[in-house]
């Protein structure tokens, strides 16, 4: 049975690879809910970044926080519940300290950038339901040669693994920060919900027990 819902903010988070736009793109056709997509494409940094880690990271951290502010804007004056994919948070507790502790991200740029944060948090709530996708370096590695994006080949694994790091410490926390907020947590080793409806089902039947869970607060 499929949770009623209505002018709802749910997000999927995850490393780069784990499934995030499959699975918003799936549950969006399930449920009739709106998608708002990272706007990786679009971003006019994202290739020289790959190429050149400390040059551009700023400005592709700063490009991703502006696109993803404006998205939480537009989510909370939509009044129809909308699917996210990554979110606000994911950038400023994972990808910009990440890079600032492997020193491709200056200390001023990264005071900086956190600051611009900090002002735009204040201003948005976080997602009603947070969807993390936990996955193992190999099956990130997997997804990203199976999805065969140029600019990704040059990702490199201790900067996954850096990733995976921090995305497990702040999903440990995640709903103490956020007492407002569910966390679901989803194993992508175990589950191919791309490949099999039955793995997509039992992705959907947690969902709908945290979203009933979220109209009995």
């Amino acid at each position: 049975m499929k949770a009623n819902t209505n002018n709802m903010h749910i997000a999927v988070s995850g490393n780069i690879g784990s499934g995030k736009t499959t699975l918003a793109t799936l549950l969006a056709k399930h449920y009739k809910w709106t998608a708002q997509y990272e706007d990786a494409d679009n971003n006019p940094y994202l290739n020289d970044f790959y190429e050149d880690m400390q040059r551009w990271s700023f400005n592709l951290q700063v490009f991703f926080l502006n696109s993803r502010f404006q998205q939480v804007i537009d989510i909370r004056k939509n009044k129809k519940t909308t699917i996210q994919d990554r979110t606000i948070y994911e950038d400023a507790n994972i990808f910009a300290p990440n890079l600032h502790s492997m020193g491709l991200m200056t200390t001023r740029d990264f005071d900086n950038y956190i600051g611009l944060f900090n002002l735009m948090q204040s201003l948005v709530q976080p997602p009603d339901l947070l969807i993390y996708l936990r996955a193992s370096i190999p099956t990130l590695v997997e997804q990203i040669q199976k999805r065969g994006r140029e600019y990704e080949k040059a990702i490199r694994l201790d900067y996954l693994q850096r990733l995976n790091e921090r995305y497990e410490a702040w999903t440990t926390k995640y709903t103490e920060a956020h007492t407002n907020s569910r966390l679901l947590i989803v194993n992508i080793d175990d589950n191919k919900f791309s490949e099999k409806k039955e793995d997509l089902g039992k992705i959907i039947r947690k969902i709908d027990a945290e979203l009933n869970g979220l109209f009995k607060k």
